[in-house]
């Protein structure tokens, strides 16, 4: 058993390895994927990721398990979490940086204000109107006028306030899961924690609605101008945090439920996720606001 004044070592291991493969294959997928080549690279890179973390997340479990992790250890996975989900923040912070940066100085550039009034012949006949939903290539090959659609933007009153009211709801029961764990009482922790899951699916069902309108009935695509282009990468990428939350926060329930791990003063595993699900909420509120409202 590990002490205040030991570090576990633990035995040598290939999943860093794997994990870097996994990785690779992901990224390199990705980008053929995006760039018109085959999907199966990505998703095969995903499946590798996904195994490689189930396994390596099982012996760390068990290492717990068995009182090896000692004080010294639990606090580099309390820094390496929040240095997680602060490179989470700074990713989400460069999506809303160009957001900001388009809005308000290419935009005016472009239309002619300020020292770079010559912008004319980068884009003739510009006017400053925002949602922009009209890319350069469409203005200056004359496309623009056969574009069908978009034929509006996402209402904010409607699914994004839901969601908004959705995502809030689950960041107050997950705390409150977090105090009965604190006080040991685990029938109640399985429910707020299932109650946190149901409304995280709920999110993404809703989102997947806003998607279809987005798409079917409003024309709006990746393709439609900035405004497109920003709506979704932000979105998307958003459900794509919310997604992973979901899973990890179904896994601690699982484990709760099923195992019976945690206790009252060691139950590290669910307060990460419950940490990146505050986060994942908190950026959802910044969507809200600076995407839907005053987007619109």
């Amino acid at each position: 058993m590990a002490t205040e004044s030991s570090y576990y070592v633990p035995e040598q291991s290939r999943l860093p390895i794997f994990a870097t493969i996994g990785i690779f294959l992901t990224a390199f997928g990705a980008a053929s994927w995006v760039n018109g080549g085959s999907s199966y690279i990505f998703f095969a890179g995903a499946i590798s990721m996904a195994t490689v973390l189930w396994f390596w997340f099982a012996e760390v479990i068990k290492e717990n398990m068995q009182g090896l992790n000692s004080d010294q250890l639990k606090r580099s996975y309390v820094w390496g979490m929040g240095w997680f989900i602060f490179s989470e923040v700074m990713f989400f912070a460069a999506f809303f940086g160009a957001l900001y940066y388009i809005r308000t100085f290419t935009l005016p550039w472009l239309g002619g204000e300020g020292d770079r009034g010559s912008s004319n012949m980068l884009w003739e006949g510009f006017q400053n109107t925002w949602p922009l939903m009209v890319t350069p290539d469409q203005a200056v090959a004359g496309d623009a006028a056969k574009v069908v659609g978009p034929k509006g933007i996402i209402d904010p009153w409607h699914l994004p306030l839901l969601n908004t009211v959705l995502l809030l709801a689950s960041s107050v029961t997950v705390h409150i899961a977090h105090v009965f764990m604190k006080k040991g009482k685990r029938q109640a922790f399985n429910l707020w924690l299932g109650a946190t899951v149901v409304l995280g699916a709920a999110f993404l069902f809703f989102q997947i609605e806003e998607y279809m309108e987005a798409y079917k009935h409003l024309g709006l695509t990746l393709e439609s101008g900035i405004y497109g282009t920003t709506f979704f990468m932000l979105t998307g990428f958003h459900g794509a945090h919310v997604t992973l939350g979901t899973i990890m926060l179904l896994i601690m329930l699982l484990r709760s439920v099923i195992a019976h791990h945690f206790k009252p003063d060691d139950h590290f595993g669910f307060e990460a996720a419950s940490w990146y699900w505050h986060f994942v909420d908190v950026v959802w509120v910044g969507l809200f606001i600076f995407v839907y409202v005053l987007g619109a």
